[in-house]
């Protein structure tokens, strides 16, 4: 909103939703938009058969923008056709999808069809629009949005068709860019997923590589230590020393360490990394989450308490390790321990037995691997660019501040 001494730009006027294009409006969406509300079949009537109709019921049905459908009913009660923009309406509100046929829709969302806009600029809008909702949800055991809430929903709309449908494929544009970039991605993660079941099992060998594989409990070939005590409150940006707080082996680090995120003043009493240990958790709410491992190619490195230290004797590439156990998670789970808490202990792991080929083939395997990884993290952060440019482009256009020709 601007306030009284500063000047509108020509060409813009003020509304009570802040200062847009002069040939703009803020239209509600129950003018722009037929408004179809959800309702429920009875459970009793669902089935994962594919007999009747799918079932749209929430957020858990719409993923990557388009309609996942995983349930059906033979009872139908209201329907959105296919291409129809569909949103939740609870828990959480306003995430936006587009049918990807015809579909019962339950009260967990609504579908909308357009009137007198153009349909991908109202898909745009509303995508862009998803924040807005929080401020307008209800309910204290879950939130959502009334009827009357989303017909009086304000969104802004050029005032020709001509100007809404070019904003919408530049932005369409950005979104195909970005799902081929996801689908890449996928693509390449899959790759690396089949190069490890045939890699680490010795399935497929290198060139170069013909010896013999050997077999030996984790125990027999590392000594196990533990991190120390390392309260976030020790933890600074601008800290002297780096350090690695076992919470951030879950989010932050995959199966090799890279750079250290993180910093601390006090180096009094700690502990410190070796090249090449591995680092595992050994505590977790879910069992699944202790099934993880990575590996520091850094000496020096503070390691907090709540971390489980591998360290292998000569001859073993902790890297290698690492993969290993991304590939054989279900063998960790049988070490784990616990009820509400999930525990993992050296004396247990020290009974895991892993198949190592000679530890110049071990050093091979993990730096393919690696070098796997390195590729889709790049992609990663290309997509995370792309992403934001898009949200950029929706910032401008969709209030109007960049203003597309047309002709």
């Amino acid at each position: 909103m601007m306030t009284a001494t500063q000047k509108i730009p020509s060409g813009y006027k003020q509304t009570e939703i802040g200062v847009i294009p002069a040939d703009w409006d803020v239209k509600k969406l129950g003018d722009i938009a037929d408004i179809n509300m959800g309702q429920s079949p009875d459970s009793k009537n669902y089935n994962l058969t594919g007999h009747g109709m799918p079932l749209i019921q929430g957020n858990a049905d719409i993923k990557n923008r388009k309609s996942i459908e995983r349930v059906w009913t033979t009872q139908i009660t209201k329907i959105c056709e296919v291409g129809d923009l569909i949103m939740t309406v609870r828990a959480p509100v306003g995430f936006i999808g587009v049918a990807s046929e015809n579909s019962c829709i339950g009260r967990g969302v609504c579908s909308f069809k357009a009137k007198g806009v153009e349909k991908n600029f109202l898909y745009h809008s509303l995508i862009f629009s998803e924040n807005s909702w929080k401020v307008l949800e209800q309910g204290s055991t879950f939130t959502a949005a009334n009827s009357n809430q989303i017909i009086g929903f304000e969104l802004l709309v050029p005032s020709t068709t001509v100007e809404q449908s070019a904003i919408s494929t530049v932005l369409s544009d950005s979104d195909s860019l970005i799902k081929k970039l996801e689908r890449l991605i996928e693509k390449k993660r899959n790759i690396k997923q089949g190069a490890m079941q045939e890699l680490l099992t010795g399935k497929r060998r290198l060139p170069g590589f013909s010896g013999k594989w050997e077999m030996k409990t984790l125990g027999e070939v590392v000594e196990f230590e533990h991190g120390r005590d390392l309260p976030k409150s020790d933890m600074s940006d601008e800290g002297i020393y780096k350090c690695i707080h076992y919470g951030q082996l879950f989010r932050e680090y995959q199966e090799l360490v890279g750079d250290i995120k993180s910093r601390t003043n006090s180096n009094a009493g700690r502990f410190y990394s070796k090249a090449n240990d591995v680092l595992m958790p050994t505590s977790d709410v879910t069992p699944r989450g202790l099934a993880t491992a990575s590996c520091i190619k850094e000496d020096g490195v503070i390691l907090g308490g709540g971390i489980l230290v591998i360290r292998f004797n000569t001859g073993y590439d902790g890297l290698y390790f690492s993969y290993f156990i991304s590939q054989n998670k279900s063998m960790i789970l049988k070490f784990v321990k616990g009820s509400t808490v999930f525990h993992l202990y050296a004396s247990d792991l020290a009974n895991l037995e892993v198949n190592f080929p000679g530890p110049d083939e071990q050093i091979a395997i993990a730096n393919v691997l690696s070098d796997m990884d390195t590729e889709i993290e790049k992609l990663e952060s290309q997509l995370t660019k792309y992403q934001n440019i898009k949200q950029g482009m929706m910032q401008t256009l969709l209030t109007g501040k960049i203003r597309l020709l047309t002709k």
